[in-house]
């Protein structure tokens, strides 16, 4: 009892958390059948997906296919299982980077619930978009909203490139 009560004042020391954490991402990597490229990018790409699904809230960005080419060369060459473990650990510590929410999307978010709500009321007036009055806040508004976001996301993606 007293053992496993120490945990509960200072926590899991950050070094043996990573190390646990990191061995079983790559026993998760190492039980899927890696011939080529292909299989190794999937199976790296399954680990940001299930980073993703799992922890609420904070999302993770993916490495480029660049950056997993590179990794898998480096992969590939390695002669022993403890040399790819090594490899994989030393990848995933560098790759994984938390996604930053840009402030057009944060602002875009914000504003497009109490934007939409008006522009519903303002439509409700109009003679040409009286149908407006038939669909209801609660499927309007969400709807206004994910679509204003989505277009944000997608404007500025288009006018970043």
């Amino acid at each position: 009892m007293g053992s496993s009560m120490g945990f509960l004042g200072k926590g899991v020391p950050p070094t043996q958390m990573m190390n646990m954490v990191m061995g079983s991402l790559y026993k998760q990597f190492t039980q899927k059948a890696i011939n080529n490229f292909d299989d190794f990018h999937v199976a790296v790409l399954d680990i940001f997906n299930n980073f993703n699904s799992a922890l609420p809230g904070r999302h993770f960005d993916f490495p480029t296919p660049d950056q997993i080419k590179v990794c898998f060369a480096r992969w590939k060459e390695a002669k022993d299982e403890e040399e790819k473990k090594k490899l994989f650990i030393e990848f995933m510590s560098k790759s994984v980077k938390p996604s930053k929410l840009d402030d057009v999307t944060m602002i875009t978010g914000i504003v497009s619930p109490p934007a939409a709500m008006a522009a519903k009321r303002a439509g409700e007036n109009v003679p040409q978009l009286k149908l407006i009055k038939l669909i209801p806040d609660v499927i309007f508004v969400p709807t206004v909203t994910i679509l204003a976001i989505v277009s944000a996301k997608l404007s500025r993606r288009m006018y970043l490139k």
